[in-house]
């Protein structure tokens, strides 16, 4: 069974990179990456050098990307050359710009926040956040502190990933945060960029996005910049949007890999290996590329 999607400390994930190899090693997984938000620092962690996971690591990333101003993420793979991903990051990731991201998206959000009537005491929400972590999950945390709020919010006080997919990323969307200033790592230079690694571009989650044509999405990226491959087993695809994929990938002759998108506490019901209890995924969908 392999896990080739979690993240760390190192990027929006709550447990250090000895942690999450640990509890690798307890599920017995054979295949695993650190696929850390727009940084491959966690390879360089001092638990690597440990022997604390005794499968075999394959060295990732995810990194943020914009198409036809749409937010999407790629997963990169068997990346060789890890001072590229970090050098072409430094120039949309910075701690300079992180901090003015999360500073505009605290703003905006609250904006909107006080437009929809919605109630929330700020000093419950919290302050000195890690600046590769999200100021808006905290915010909707102490939004569904009130349940006055339900209401309004409709579905999107189901689901965090509703809120964020459909709502704040999404222009049709009255909650809608808009684009900010900063500069936009577009999608066909991610892919390069990956490649320029050494590594293997995919689409990550394709059913996260929440897109109402998914496979036309797809096609669109693909006719821009080819994707090496599609992410197609991940907690957001049930069994019959899991089988799309499969199917839309080995009619293109695109890779394929899965994973349960660790982070740990912040999506309490996601373990490692087997997501929310649907994911159990063999090592053969890996074979064809993980020597590439």
């Amino acid at each position: 069974m392999i896990d080739i999607h979690m993240h760390t400390k190192y990027s929006d994930g709550d447990k250090s990179v000895e942690e999450v190899l640990k509890m690798c090693e307890d599920k017995k997984l054979e295949y695993i990456s650190l696929t850390d938000h727009n940084t491959c620092k966690q390879y360089e962690d001092e638990a690597l050098t440990k022997n604390i996971f005794t499968g075999k690591i394959i060295k990732g990333v995810e990194m943020n990307a914009t198409f036809k101003n749409r937010k999407i993420e790629l997963l990169g793979y068997n990346i060789k050359d890890t001072n590229i991903i970090e050098n072409w990051s430094q120039k949309f990731f910075s701690e300079e710009v992180l901090k003015k991201q999360q500073e505009d998206s605290k703003k905006k959000l609250l904006e909107i926040c006080d437009k929809k009537g919605l109630i929330y005491d700020e000093s419950n929400i919290e302050k000195d956040i890690p600046l590769t972590d999200y100021i808006t999950i905290y915010i909707y945390k102490e939004l569904m502190r009130h349940k006055e709020n339900y209401e309004i919010l409709g579905e999107f006080a189901t689901s965090l990933n509703l809120f964020i997919r459909k709502g704040l990323m999404n222009p049709e969307s009255e909650y809608y945060t808009g684009s900010d200033n900063t500069p936009k790592p577009q999608y066909k230079d991610v892919v390069d960029i990956i490649h320029r690694a050494g590594g293997l571009a995919f689409l990550a989650h394709p059913f996260e996005y929440r897109f109402d044509d998914i496979i036309k999405f797809i096609d669109e990226l693909r006719k821009e910049k080819e994707l090496d491959g599609v992410e197609c087993f991940h907690p957001s695809a049930d069994e019959e949007e899991a089988k799309c994929l499969l199917e839309y990938a080995r009619k293109n002759d695109l890779y394929i890999s899965g994973g349960s998108d660790y982070h740990g506490s912040k999506k309490p019901d996601v373990e490692i290996g087997v997501g929310k209890g649907n994911l159990h995924i063999s090592k053969d969908i890996i074979e064809t590329w993980i020597n590439k």
